[in-house]
C-alpha cells in the first residue's frame, strides 16, 4: 500500500510539473506571437499544444489558419481548433464554427457551425453571438427565428468583450451595402 501511495504521489508531481511546463511554453509563445515574431512563437506554441494546453492549441490553430510563422493550412488549423474546442475553449469553438460555415479545413456543414457558434456564444463570445444571430435571422442551420436573432444580436453588441467591435463591423458592412447587416441593424 505504501508503494502504491508513493507511486501515485510521484505521478501527481510529474503531472503538475508537465502542466507548469506547458503553461510556461504557452506564455513564452504567446509573448512572441503578440510581438508578431510568429516563426519563433510556433515551436513554443506547438510544444505546449502537444502537451494538451488548450490556449496553445487555439493559438497554433490561428497560426496555421492565417499563415503566421508556418505555411497556411486550413486542415491543420481545423485540427488544432478541434482539440481546443473539445476542452471548451470559447474562441476555438467560434473558429471551428467558422470552419464548418465556410468549409475551411473540413466539409461545409452549417448545422455543425451553429452547434459550435452556440457553444461559444453561451460562454459569452461576442463574435459567436453575432454569427448565431445571423444564422437565426437567415434560417441557416436552424429554423429562422427573428426573436432569437434579435436576442443574440443584442447580446453580441452589448457584450463587454467585443460588442463594440461587432457593432462597428456591422455598421461598416451595412454602409458597404451588405443586405444582411442592413436588415440586422434594423433589429437593434
Amino acid at each position: 500500500m505504501k508503494k502504491l501511495m508513493t507511486t501515485m504521489f510521484a505521478l501527481l508531481i510529474c503531472m503538475v510539473a508537465g502542466a507548469q511546463q506547458a503553461d510556461k511554453l504557452y506564455e513564452e509563445g504567446k509573448a512572441l506571437y503578440d510581438a508578431k515574431k510568429y516563426e519563433a512563437a510556433v515551436p513554443k506554441l506547438k510544444a505546449a499544444a502537444e502537451k494538451g494546453h488548450k490556449k496553445a492549441q487555439y493559438r497554433l490553430g490561428l497560426c496555421y489558419d492565417k499563415g503566421r510563422g508556418v505555411k497556411e493550412n486550413d486542415v491543420v488549423a481545423f485540427g488544432w481548433y478541434q482539440k481546443a474546442a473539445a476542452q471548451n475553449h470559447a474562441k476555438a469553438q467560434f473558429q471551428l464554427g467558422k470552419c464548418y460555415k465556410n468549409g475551411e479545413g473540413t466539409k461545409k456543414d452549417i448545422a455543425k457551425a451553429v452547434t459550435y457558434f452556440t457553444k461559444s456564444a453561451n460562454q459569452g463570445n461576442a463574435d459567436a453571438q453575432y454569427q448565431l444571430a445571423k444564422c437565426y435571422f437567415k434560417g441557416k442551420g436552424v429554423k429562422a427565428d427573428s426573436k432569437q436573432a434579435k436576442a443574440w444580436l443584442q447580446k453580441a453588441v452589448k457584450n463587454e468583450k467585443g460588442g463594440d467591435e461587432v457593432r462597428a463591423k456591422m455598421k461598416k458592412d451595412a454602409a458597404a451595402g451588405d443586405e444582411d447587416d442592413i436588415a440586422l441593424m434594423k433589429l437593434l
